[in-house]
């Protein structure tokens, strides 16, 4: 049983960019579970992976050889398993699954001169490797019937028409005074701490 979900709740994002799309699911029939859904769900994940590879590969003419991933989500094995199989290389899980929040507390730490680190460059050393389990011919008819539910998501919503400037100004109102208040709050605070 065959199903294609595309979550296009607010429209598709990269690389696509249409605020017009919506989510569906295509390929219902009586035999589908809820087993089938669950795995068009985490199948829908790796397709928009494998979007943003191809239009990464399109712009910079670079093919990748491997991809490491990191997150909450790399502990499910089916789901790492149809990334390596849906992209059609291997995927690389490091022994500690937040890599990207370890870089980001590092390069914090450099930044206020903080150098001594504790923690080892192993964050990255792969704990498992998924390769890819399928044939190329059965990854292109996956990649082709996603390609198709794509389009189908397409339209739902009639595309904005342009608006003039001073609606956008309004639009930006609230949150710009958010972030100037914001600064001039941490502006004073650091005042006030020094008196």
């Amino acid at each position: 049983n065959r199903i294609v979900f595309v979550p296009a709740f607010a429209g598709l994002y990269a690389p696509y960019w249409r605020k017009d799309a919506r989510s569906v699911i295509c390929g219902i029939s009586e035999d589908t579970t809820n087993a089938h859904i669950v795995k068009a769900a985490l199948q829908a994940v790796c397709f928009q992976t494998r979007d943003i590879l191809e239009a990464m590969k399109e712009d910079t003419g670079l093919v990748l050889s491997k991809l490491l991933v990191d997150g909450a989500m790399i502990n499910n094995d089916l789901l790492m398993q149809m990334q390596a199989d849906i992209c059609g290389i291997p995927v690389v899980r490091p022994l500690m699954c937040e890599t990207t929040a370890l870089g980001v507390a590092i390069a914090a730490g450099s930044a206020e001169g903080i150098r001594k680190w504790d923690v080892k460059i192993d964050a990255a050393v792969p704990s498992d490797i998924f390769f890819p389990s399928i044939t190329e011919n059965e990854r292109d008819i996956l990649y082709s019937q996603w390609k198709i539910g794509i389009d189908r998501s397409l339209g739902w919503e009639p595309l904005p028409e342009a608006s003039d400037d001073t609606e956008d100004i309004h639009k930006a109102t609230a949150p710009g005074v958010f972030i100037i208040g914001t600064i001039i709050l941490l502006m004073v605070a650091k005042y006030r701490s020094t008196l």
